[in-house]
């Protein structure tokens, strides 16, 4: 079994507590908060299953990884705090431990991160023998793989668009939905996460990875940017109201420039309210989806919709990109020590995880 430790109990933490536990090749053995309130409480809990793990979180980042652990599934935040992110994920791979995180953007392709950012890490791999991969939570396998997989079927290309379309009333991060994305706002005000340039800081790397795995060169990446304001007032069921007149819905595009066209796209479609810029493409469920169109001979539509935690589709989409990054853990740990990306690191059939009893527990 590889020990395992979850670093943050947020919504991706919850998603990959849960992961960790269902992985039959993995054992969890610690967990780690910031919350002094989490504090002592059983992991179990903290995911939202119904019952004790017995593991117990604890704050003491040096105690857990003093125990070696071999992998560190690293859940915290590097939205506003990226320079926190990196220190505490260049600790663990000094520890040794093979880490997997989707907090720092700019690895998602390594090979174009900045020095700045690349170099320490492959300085910590180089001292510690840990190894790094990084994939998105918007979900990265959304922004690659699928999109990839799907491009073996077809003849022709004209573009590949990957889009995340959802409604955030139900996405309990309050503090994301309403200042990084700008829900509620006043439509002069600029939201962090559609600044100029800082969707292709984000998602550039995964235009960059689809480019390189299908043999196209970029003229370059561009962004397109539209805000929607709410028509009315409207009350969501986790974080209040939102009113009239003040950002409710946003579109924006990353585009991979071709030949002189946008032939690969990453696209955004985000809700406060479903009657927010009706127009806009629909998630076909009303929650949230994420959907690859190819467009060329044939034409190929996938839309793939992910539900956990009682049916909340956004948690959905944030355990489908934790799964990704946990089934990945035991093959790493089989690889040489290195700075991994999407490409590297294979997606491969989840053996061994079909549920015996009915608890989330897998027969091991």
């Amino acid at each position: 079994m590889i020990s395992t430790i979850v670093w943050g109990t947020g919504n991706v933490g919850r998603a990959a507590i849960r992961a960790v536990h269902a992985h039959p090749g993995l054992a969890l053995t610690g967990v780690l908060v910031h919350d002094p309130d989490k504090v002592g409480r059983d992991a179990g809990r903290l995911a939202g299953l119904d019952h004790d793990l017995g593991v117990i979180a604890s704050a003491d980042t040096e105690a857990l990884l003093a125990r070696a652990p071999s992998a560190v599934v690293y859940a915290a935040s590097g939205d506003s705090r990226p320079d926190d992110a990196l220190r505490d994920i260049l600790s663990a791979i000094r520890a040794g431990a093979v880490v997997v995180t989707p907090a720092l953007y700019p690895l998602y392709d390594p090979r174009n991160a900045p020095a700045e950012l690349r170099e320490p890490v492959l300085a910590a791999i180089a001292a510690g023998g840990g190894s790094l991969f990084v994939s998105g939570i918007d979900p990265g396998w959304g922004n690659d793989v699928l999109p990839l997989l799907i491009s073996g079927v077809a003849n022709r290309i004209d573009t590949i668009r990957c889009q995340e379309i959802f409604d955030y009333s139900s996405y309990d991060q309050p503090d994301s939905v309403r200042y990084l994305v700008g829900m509620g706002q006043p439509m002069d005000y600029e939201p962090p996460m559609t600044a100029p340039g800082v969707p292709t800081m984000v998602w550039g790397g995964q235009i960059r990875l689809l480019a390189r795995a299908l043999g196209a060169e970029l003229d370059g990446i561009r962004e397109t940017l539209d805000r929607r304001a709410l028509e009315t007032t409207v009350r969501t069921r986790t974080m209040g109201d939102f009113e009239a007149g003040t950002q409710g819905a946003v579109r924006f595009e990353v585009q991979g420039v071709v030949g002189g066209r946008p032939r690969i796209v990453i696209e955004h479609v985000t809700r406060i309210h479903p009657d927010c810029a009706p127009d806009w493409p629909q998630p076909p469920g009303g929650a949230g989806a994420h959907r690859i169109i190819i467009d060329g001979d044939p034409r190929i539509d996938v839309t793939v919709e992910a539900e956990t935690e009682g049916g909340n589709r956004a948690a959905g989409g944030n355990a489908t990109a934790v799964g990704r990054l946990v089934n990945a853990i035991d093959w790493l740990v089989d690889a040489d020590p290195g700075l991994y990306d999407a490409l590297d690191v294979p997606l491969r059939p989840a053996v061994g995880r079909f549920s015996s009893d009915g608890t989330g527990r897998t027969s091991r």
